[in-house]
This record gives C-alpha cells, structure tokens and sequence, in this order.
C-alpha cells in the first residue's frame, strides 16, 4: 500500500485548479494532470477515486478556506456597517492575494459541479450570516429582504470591480486597477443602498 505524500498532494491541488482556470472543465482529464504534476496517475488515486471526486473535494476545500478568510474578525452582534466592512475587507484582501482562486470559483458556479461543491456544507457560514442579518433587521439599521436580493447588492458590486481587475480592462476600454479608494468608494455607495 502507497502512503499519502502531502507534497504530491499539494502539487495535485495546485495544478488541478490551474488546469480547470487554464482549460476549462471540459478538457480536464486526469490524465493531462498527471503529466503536468509529471507523477503517475496512480498517485492521484491514492488521493481520489475519480475525476469529480478530485474536482469536488478541492472545490469544497478551498471553499471551506474561503469562508474561514470571509469570517476572520467578524462578529454578527456588532452593527451592520461594521459587520459588512469586515466582510467586504476579508474579501478583497482573499482575492487579491489569490486571483486563480476567483477565476476558479467563477467557473464553478456554472459548471456541472456547482450543487455538489456548494450545497450541504458543515460550517456554520450561513448561519453565522443570517444571524448578522437578522440582527441588523431588528435593530431598524436594513429593511428584511431576500437573501438573494441582499446577496446581489452587498457582494456582486464587489465580485465585479474584482474581476475586472483580473482582466485588466474590458475590450474597448481604459486599463482598471483596483485598489483600496475603488473598494471603500464603492463600499460607501453599498452601504446607502442598503442601510435605512
């Protein structure tokens, strides 16, 4: 019987995330990973029992990193502007210090994996945001809303400004950077969107 070699394993973490960023889901082969890992396919098995085994438990892991990131400092007592400025500073800082790892989220969530990597998590994320909200409705600071609705104001202004930032520009534009006065600017214009 093999044993796990943690640095094998990692390298088989790293360069499956940049194969499905670089390539796509589509021609992401176990195969193709094992060749640029240059270890056996077997090794990889040793790991994972299959294609989507090996996808769906790095996304998970990596999803699972992301949410402890999200939540370092956060306290769903304190007051909705304070709670959301933490959230919108972990974010930021996640993302711009692992860019591959957006790029890799994004393509998750329209991909064949999206309900298996991202529903039934163990964690106490959601609950742990619906109490900040909750408790931000009862103190009059937001109006109750749709998850989905809160969801779309809070975060997608700031996935955005974040993606664009990955790309550089947009085709026929001026070339965007994003930086700390773009994400507290935009932050402020969340905020009164949002607040009562």
């Amino acid at each position: 019987m093999r044993h796990r070699n943690i640095e094998k394993e990692q390298l088989v973490k790293q360069k499956t995330i940049e194969q499905l960023v670089n390539h796509g889901f589509e021609s992401f082969t176990v195969n193709k990973l094992a060749k640029v890992c240059e270890i056996s396919i077997a090794t990889i098995y040793i790991y994972y029992k299959d294609k989507d085994d090996l996808i769906i438990k790095i996304a998970r892991e990596q999803i699972e990193l992301m949410r402890q990131v999200i939540l370092r400092g956060f306290d769903p007592e304190t007051s909705f502007e304070e709670g959301l400025r933490v959230q919108w500073k972990n974010r930021y800082d996640y993302f711009m210090e692992n860019p591959i790892l957006g790029l890799f989220f994004d393509q998750l969530r329209s991909s064949s994996y999206q309900d298996q990597v991202y529903n039934g998590f163990q964690d106490d994320y959601q609950k742990i945001l619906d109490r900040f909200m909750q408790n931000a409705v009862s103190r009059g600071e937001v109006e109750a809303m749709p998850l989905e609705v809160y969801w779309s104001v809070a975060f997608s202004p700031l996935q955005s400004l974040i993606r664009a930032h990955y790309e550089g520009s947009r085709p026929g534009a001026t070339p965007f950077k994003m930086t700390e006065i773009i994400l507290w600017q935009t932050f402020d214009l969340i905020l009164k969107a949002l607040k009562k």
